[in-house]
């Protein structure tokens, strides 16, 4: 089934079909990253963000992830590969804290539309994305190639870039 034109704009997340929704998506593959919070007294995942609390993001990408195509190789079977893994859905988006400002769920539920490198703006392509420097596209390491005790040495500001 083909999309509407630009059904972002005439749709609400909520009205998306699957289809529409997983569209959205721009590919970036940040969500893929391990990112981290400074918070002395939890250890593992968290569904909150306290004040003062920061995330961290790393380069440091998911064992699953095709690093040079920006897509995980075992897409239908992440969350149960890999328990953390949080399915975006439209009845967590509210809780996506944990996404970059870039993410275009993120934007579109803060109301600031998709940005001009997304590929629902370019045919269906990336290429302007990675030109721009918004994915992930070489820039990171698998996690089984990196002792996890020393993840401060792969802390990065670039997924936190946002353009337009």
């Amino acid at each position: 089934m083909a999309l509407a034109e630009n059904f972002w704009l005439h749709k609400t997340m909520a009205e998306m079909n699957t289809e529409e929704w997983e569209a959205l998506c721009d590919g970036c593959a940040k969500c893929c990253l391990n990112k981290f919070i400074e918070d002395d007294d939890e250890e593992g995942p968290t569904a909150v963000l306290h004040q003062d609390e920061q995330v961290h993001f790393s380069n440091i990408a998911c064992r699953y992830l095709n690093s040079h195509k920006c897509e995980c190789t075992q897409y239908e079977l992440r969350t149960v590969l890999v328990p953390d893994c949080i399915k975006l859905t439209k009845d967590n988006l509210k809780d996506i804290f944990f996404m970059p400002n870039s993410c275009a769920y993120r934007r579109l539920q803060e109301g600031r539309g998709l940005p001009s490198w997304h590929p629902l703006l370019n045919g269906g392509k990336k290429g302007l994305m990675h030109k721009k420097q918004m994915s992930v596209r070489n820039k990171t390491i698998s996690e089984d190639q990196v002792d996890m005790d020393k993840f401060e040495d792969y802390i990065v500001s670039w997924p936190l870039n946002d353009l337009d």
